[in-house]
């Protein structure tokens, strides 16, 4: 049993798109969160890369009481806990170690390791996770590896991430063993850098468009 407020599997059911939020200026963190969510997409994966990061997590969080905000790049304990008390509903990290999973069963948001080898899934199954990150997604084999490593473990539920676009999401997706996908696409640097938040809108749109239109056919 764990602590958290609520379970991984309602992250991943709440958007079928995650986006990966790089967040340079605080001031950017709202109309990029309200631009995503006019175009359908609810849940916030905002990468700790930035200073901005904590400050753009609680600025969502305290603005956006509904939506799913998380936090993303999370490699230590320390961030892990800094993340949960700027207001994260739900941690992501890019790999594992046991010191943040044993940590983060203690804590009271729900941690999605990264995993990108069947050892790597074993350790986090083996410590009470079964809703996993595989990342980076295209560089470690794509779709044909997330096939071969789900097939001895179906209990598991993938959230692929790294590399995934309108050009391969469709692939990702019709396999049973993804719930979600993470990419970026719809956050051109562009786009963020010009202001430009309604074509955001439409991008964000057309992603959950289009892989709803996949989940349902």
């Amino acid at each position: 049993m764990s602590n958290w407020a609520i379970e991984p599997s309602l992250v991943f059911s709440s958007s079928p798109v995650v986006p990966v939020m790089v967040i340079d200026k605080v001031e950017d963190a709202l109309p990029m969160a309200q631009a995503l969510s006019e175009g359908g997409i609810k849940v916030f994966e905002i990468t700790l890369r930035t200073d901005a990061a904590l400050d753009a997590i609680r600025t969502i969080s305290n603005t956006m009481p509904d939506a799913m905000v998380g936090a993303g790049t999370v490699i230590n304990e320390a961030q892990y806990d800094a993340a949960v008390a700027a207001g994260a509903r739900f941690v992501i990290s890019p790999g594992i170690t046991t010191g943040l999973l044993e940590h983060a069963r203690q804590g009271t948001a729900p941690l999605i390791p990264g995993c990108a080898t069947p050892s790597e899934v074993m350790t986090a199954l083996a410590h009470g996770y079964d809703h996993l990150k595989f990342f980076p997604a295209e560089v470690n084999g794509g779709v044909k590896a997330l096939k071969a490593i789900s097939a001895p473990l179906p209990q598991i539920r993938f959230c692929p991430t790294g590399g995934i676009s309108p050009v391969n999401m469709n692939d990702y997706l019709a396999l049973a063993c993804v719930a979600t996908i993470g990419g970026s696409w719809m956050l051109p640097a562009d786009l963020i850098k010009a202001g430009d938040w309604s074509s955001i809108t439409q991008l964000s749109a057309e992603a959950v468009a289009m892989a709803k239109g996949l989940q349902t056919a």
